[in-house]
């Protein structure tokens, strides 16, 4: 503030304010800029170039002006330059997966010896683009993941890297954004093309000048600039092998339906403008949550939209402060004009729904600045709640009790973030296990680390960035069939998986012989299906085995409503109780194996020994799964700042699994036990083509100790049931084999509510009739695993 210097350190002391920030002249950043003339090209094949006659953009600030009067463009590529990126990239990453380990991490430590001296210049050019990011940060990053790179082969000795990895991160994002996914691609030995936002262009190419001169070979790390449609071109790339995504929630779905049916794994970060909890209890030291708060939701730069949750016995002193502490603040600028209008909006719908404000000053008549503005008194429904617009206001709610809490903490549709603030270690661990987030702050907010992983939830996005765990995202098993590159279907999306089944009497129907009828299992139950319609299980030969019922929406439904009453006391159980369910499982399909292999062999036509074989190794894999139940346990890693931090492992929810047409005993307990394991609930829809060992097997679920309702089996057509299972918002992740177009419906559905997909196509199996499935790498069951679970990082600081 202007009158800062005037004051004595006590009077500032008393009042809390915060002092001028220091003037930059960005000497070095303008000195970089004016070497490159102020235009701003391409890194591709291990310099910059230059291409003529492409359209141009100029780079601007949130007021429409260029940067501190330093003008920046940048160059739009066209087909060709995305073309001639990716055979650069598909060279380089040949060149640099063949090194040795130990190789790719010397030019990972020689890089962050390079970037300190590139720092002064890295941060003016972020400030200048408005995402600044500290140097030592990305130091630190660097340092991590060159370890990661010399110690990939022997702690990762069955992955392998995927290829040529898109990164595409949006303007609105933050540098240290780019980082964090070039870094640890580099490290597992994949080449890159980063299509940065227009905004971030400048620093994503210094830092590609930086791993250059750090001995990065040419090709591995490429920059592409451009407009909106620059981003689909290079994903549909037949270089691109992978692409991951950070940015809001719009810009992904769009990204996700473009991208329907190319054949190209997805991951999505959408933390930009995510709604996170900042939780105060009444045991709380209150000045410090209070000065958490304002740091927090305040500050010129953020990713996310804070809500504050107070108890209710708190609420006059956390208001008192808050009114105090806000005293004098200056105006926050914003994105832009259009995002002042949206402020004032949700301001005024506030007001009318009975808030009072709590402002620092009164908002300026015109341009993108508005004071930081409280809004005491909303209702959790209210959309300034869920889906405040991006700008300095923060919805005050006020709950009675800690269940209450929780409640509105997990109101969010978003799952990127909490902070809790108490001086109750129980309570906070307690509130931190129960919030449905990725990362849980105790008494302290925004620390980040790359030793432990930002993991979203929900509509914050299907991606792991950071630690150990967010190496595989650019990762695939060794063994493991990858889905084939494609051109998208023709398909109607909206008709698709609705065409009615239709009951046809098979030729040679023999009516002195009528075959059983078999139910589908909801809920513990064995019940028919609601539209009562049912289906022919036939033999290889077209002799007709049974009748099984043709489920559809309503059962989806059904399964769904009892998984999600009894999933919570199913993950409650602890992990030694789940593993002997497990076991009992694995007993009873043992007493059961003769009748198992008859209807293996009697739906499949194979041979009784093959039969036996595929019960045998089912038995086998149900309790590979029971052993690694109480094995798989989260790691208290080491951190760099005092504190302490742990990552736990958690289960999605409800699984939606359909299951491929080979080894129908086998993919079922395998899957199955993947899910179940680590405390999900499934619903698993059997091979369409050889259901009867799924359904033969719901007999022997029938007696297991597993609650009714943790897993369900519903029989029917594949497309119907998938159909029905991507659109249930409650369905947290979904698990295909199947069709091609199958693939591309899931891939443009399931963005909008956003799942986990993992997904195969059939003909990814092989001709031996699944060795995919009978002698499975080791890397293929631990990707299952991480398949089945979240992860959660929890932070406490000491100091």
């Amino acid at each position: 503030m202007a009158s800062v210097a005037s004051k004595t350190v006590y009077d500032i002391f008393q009042s809390m304010e915060y002092g001028a920030s220091a003037s930059t002249t960005a000497t070095a950043a303008r000195t970089w800029l004016e070497q490159h003339s102020q235009s701003l090209g391409l890194f591709v094949d291990g310099g910059f170039v230059r291409p003529v006659d492409r359209q141009t953009l100029r780079v601007t600030d949130s007021t429409g002006e260029s940067h501190n009067s330093c003008s920046m463009i940048c160059i739009c590529a066209k087909e060709e330059d995305v073309s001639a990126c990716g055979v650069s990239a598909s060279a380089g990453f040949k060149a640099w997966s063949e090194l040795s380990a130990h190789r790719r991490a010397k030019v990972l430590l020689r890089l962050a010896n390079t970037l300190q001296r590139y720092s002064q210049c890295m941060s003016e050019l972020c400030v200048l683009s408005e995402c600044p990011c500290s140097s030592s940060a990305l130091v630190r990053l660097a340092h991590y993941y060159a370890g990661w790179a010399q110690l990939r082969d022997t702690l990762m000795p069955n992955w392998t890297p995927r290829g040529v990895v898109a990164i595409v991160v949006s303007a609105d994002c933050q540098f240290y954004s780019i980082w964090l996914k070039v870094l640890p691609a580099l490290a597992m030995g994949n080449a890159v093309i980063v299509v940065p936002g227009v905004k971030m262009a400048a620093p994503a190419l210094l830092l590609a000048q930086v791993f250059m001169e750090a001995g990065l070979p040419a090709g591995v790390l490429n920059v592409v600039t451009g407009d909106c449609a620059l981003v689909a071109r290079v994903a549909q790339s037949i270089h691109t092998s992978y692409l991951t995504f950070c940015g809001s929630k719009q810009d992904g779905e769009l990204l996700a339906k473009q991208l329907a049916g190319w054949g190209v794994p997805t991951s999505l970060s959408l933390s930009v403008s995510a709604v996170c909890p900042f939780i105060i209890f009444e045991s709380a030291d209150i000045d410090s949550a209070v000065d958490g708060v304002i740091e927090a939701a305040f500050k010129k730069n953020k990713d996310w939209q804070w809500v504050l949750c107070v108890q209710e016995s708190m609420w006059d002193s956390v208001v008192g402060r808050l009114k105090l502490r806000m005293t004098g603040m200056k105006c926050v600028p914003l994105a832009s004009e259009a995002h002042r209008s949206l402020v004032e909006t949700a301001v005024q719908q506030a007001v009318q729904q009975g808030a009072t404000l709590i402002q620092s000053c009164p908002p300026p008549s015109t341009g993108g600045l508005y004071p930081p503005t409280v809004l005491c008194g909303l209702a959790p429904p209210c959309s300034a709640v869920t889906t405040p617009p991006p700008g300095p206001l923060l919805p005050l709610l006020s709950f009675r009790s800690v269940v209450e809490g929780v409640t509105l903490g997990n109101h969010s549709p978003h799952g990127q973030a909490a902070s809790i603030w108490t001086e109750d270690l129980t309570l906070a661990l307690e509130t931190a296990r129960s919030l449905k987030v990725g990362s849980v702050w105790v008494n302290s907010h925004s620390v980040t680390d790359p030793s432990l992983p930002q993991s979203g939830r929900r509509d914050s996005g299907n991606c792991t960035n950071g630690g150990k765990e967010g190496l595989y995202q650019f990762l695939c098993p060794s063994l493991t069939p990858r889905m084939p590159r494609s051109t998208p279907r023709s398909l109607d999306y909206s008709a698709f998986g609705t065409a009615a089944s239709t009951f046809m009497v098979p030729e040679g129907f023999d009516p002195s012989s009528v075959p059983r009828s078999c139910s589908q299992f909801i809920g513990g139950k064995l019940c028919k299906a609601d539209s009562g319609c049912i289906r022919v299980v036939s033999s290889p030969g077209g002799a007709v085995l049974a009748y099984c019922a043709d489920g559809g929406r309503k059962d989806i439904r059904n399964a769904v409503e009892a998984a999600l009453k009894v999933q919570p006391g199913w993950l409650r159980k602890s992990s030694a109780a789940r593993a002997q369910s497990l076991y009992a499982l694995a007993d009873s399909l043992d007493k059961r194996r003769r009748d198992m292999a008859a209807s293996i062999q009697a739906q499949t036509g194979i041979s009784m020994d093959e039969a036996n074989e595929e019960v045998e190794l089912s038995i086998s894999r149900l309790s590979d799964w029971a052993a690694r139940c109480d094995k798989q346990s989260g790691v208290v890693p080491p951190l760099p700042q005092t504190g302490s931090a742990f990552l736990i492992p958690e289960a999605l929810g409800v699984v939606g699994i359909v299951l491929p047409d080979t080894r129908p005993l086998l993919c079922l307990v395998s899957l199955l036990g993947a899910a179940v394991a680590m405390g999900n609930a499934v619903i698993m829809v059997p091979s369409e083509k050889h259901p009867l060992p799924a359904i033969d097997f719901i007999q022997i679920l029938q007696v297991s100790d597993i609650p009714g309702g943790v897993v369900s089996i519903i029989t029917g057509g594949r497309d119907q049931l998938t159909q029905a299972l991507a659109n249930h918002s409650e369905i947290q992740a979904i698990w295909y084999w199947g069709s091609v177009e199958g693939c591309q419906f899931l891939q443009y559905t399931c963005c909008s509510p956003l799942k986990r997909m993992w997904l195969h196509c059939e003909e990814e199996v092989d001709e031996e009739g699944g060795r995919y499935w009978t002698h499975p790498s080791p890397s293929f069951e631990e990707e299952m695993w991480r398949e089945a679970v979240v992860w959660k990082s929890v932070w406490i600081p000491t100091a």
